[in-house]
């Protein structure tokens, strides 16, 4: 069942090497079915260059098994809370990539810096604080510290990202990284200065209504 979803699921895991935001099997994205409800979600251990269609887990908001082989994710409670929570999210993402996850490290959000950072997050990335993995709680961490974001930064662990589709969470990871590199960057030649928050509102909407076709 959900075949075009699993399809879809497969081909942008291969996003996550690819934009050097995963490591042998770290990272995982999801996706919900707006319809059924369903999510489907990348199985535990398997590494990406394995990883079919076929292999993806489909459970409800509740954990139940639907259809699968493999066991899903590590982190499918924490997927799953961020849903039940979140109607808006359709797609969640979740990546170690290493500027972003070196911010976190230090448990430090990354300020608005770039106007790519106004454009694509509305704002700063925030970071929230530390949860064990296996459980709800890195879901309610990243739901207490995202807020407008559609990304977050999770003390000494890693990167969750939401979108109202997986690709939107997706591209949202792929920014996320890419932003965290480039203030990294600036950040040994100095201290840049933030962009104020009126002209990051500016920037934000001009992106999200009249950047693109």
């Amino acid at each position: 069942m959900l075949n075009a979803l699993r399809k879809q699921l497969q081909q942008l895991h291969m996003e996550l090497p690819k934009n050097n935001l995963a490591a042998w099997t770290g990272g995982n994205i999801s996706v919900r079915d707006p319809e059924t409800g369903y999510v489907v979600i990348k199985p535990s251990g398997v590494r990406y260059e394995n990883l079919g269609a076929e292999h993806m887990v489909i459970v409800d908001l509740d954990g139940n098994l639907i259809e699968g082989d493999l066991k899903p994710s590590s982190d499918t409670a924490s997927h799953l809370y961020i849903y039940r929570h979140r109607p808006d999210v359709n797609g969640v993402v979740h990546t170690h990539s290493p500027y972003a996850t070196a911010f976190a490290a230090v448990g430090k959000p990354i300020p608005v810096y770039l106007t790519a950072m106004a454009d694509e997050f509305g704002g700063p990335i925030p970071c929230g604080g530390f949860a064990l993995i296996g459980s709800e709680a890195i879901g309610k961490v990243v739901l207490e510290a995202i807020g407008d974001s559609p990304a977050v930064l999770l003390k000494n662990h890693g990167v969750f990202t939401v979108g109202p589709t997986a690709e939107a969470a997706v591209k949202a990871a792929v920014m996320t990284e890419d932003v965290a590199r480039t203030v990294w960057l600036a950040l040994q030649l100095g201290q840049p200065d933030e962009i104020a928050p009126e002209d990051v509102a500016k920037l934000h909407r001009r992106y999200t209504h009249e950047y693109g076709q």
